[in-house]
């Protein structure tokens, strides 16, 4: 049974979360996982939404054969997931998230890979990595810190409490808190609208947002004309651009443009 599916539907790619009650990250949906992208990443979809199936997203992950590995087999195992995490979070298209219930652990730290996230009113997130002597493994405290700050990323990956989603999206974690019975219904409506634009700017946008995290501000100055220019050649551009300037020689509102992605 698969832990990691995944699905296309015209230009949108599902990702799923498949090992209910609990959806455990284990090393099979990693394996899953990095499969799924690598498929996605060289096809036609131009939004992904990640979802799991279940009450919970994902109580984290699969601790229970830990104990059983040395330290030099466990660093190989989690080398091996933030690899996995890292290609979903580089993948050059919108990924949005769907959380529902519990987000804890591993499963948070891949909803941190996600471009845009929604969350059920009623859902939860958090590391309990602390509560067991542990830190977060897969880059979470300090993707948290990029989003919510210092204070907030410390203070939650330091007492594992269980933060609501109101105040995740209060921090800047979660972009749209939504009823829980309207969770998936949102998210794919955000997708549809993403998927029909400009697909290659948003890989830019994406692009220019990672060298601004891995070197602040000039680092993606420096990065980005150089990610930007290109755009100028795309066929999206070179309708949009004259569509644009025909609109305002003519004193009328901008046209809606079919994006093509391309």
């Amino acid at each position: 049974m698969n832990h990691f599916t995944w699905s296309l539907d015209n230009d949108i790619a599902e990702l799923v979360l498949s090992n209910p009650p609990q959806n455990r990250v284990d090393e099979q949906a990693v394996e899953e996982l990095a499969t799924a992208v690598d498929m996605i990443g060289s096809g036609s979809a131009r939004a992904v939404v990640l979802r799991a199936e279940g009450p919970d997203f994902s109580f984290g992950g699969a601790i229970g054969a830990w104990p059983d590995l040395t330290v030099r087999q466990l660093r190989a195992l989690f080398e091996k997931y933030l690899a996995a995490f890292n290609r979903l979070e580089r993948l050059p298209v919108p990924v949005i998230a769907a959380v529902q219930g519990l987000c804890f652990g591993g499963g948070l730290e891949l909803v941190l890979r996600a471009d845009v996230v929604f969350a059920g009113e009623s859902s939860r997130f958090g590391h309990p990595e602390q509560s067991i002597g542990l830190t977060p493994l897969l880059g979470g405290a300090h993707r948290m810190a990029a989003r919510a700050g210092w204070a907030r990323a410390s203070e939650w990956a330091m007492t594992s409490e269980q933060v609501p989603a109101a105040t995740m999206a209060h921090a800047g974690v979660v972009n749209h808190v939504v009823p829980d019975g309207e969770l998936l219904s949102a998210t794919h409506s955000f997708a549809a609208k993403v998927a029909s634009g400009p697909t290659r700017a948003y890989a830019a946008t994406k692009a220019l947002m990672r060298a601004w995290v891995d070197g602040g501000i000039s680092v993606a100055d420096n990065a980005l004309l150089d990610i930007a220019m290109p755009l100028f050649d795309t066929d999206d551009a070179r309708r949009g651009i004259p569509s644009a300037i025909n609109a305002l020689r003519a004193g009328k509102p901008r046209p809606p443009l079919r994006f093509i992605g391309k």
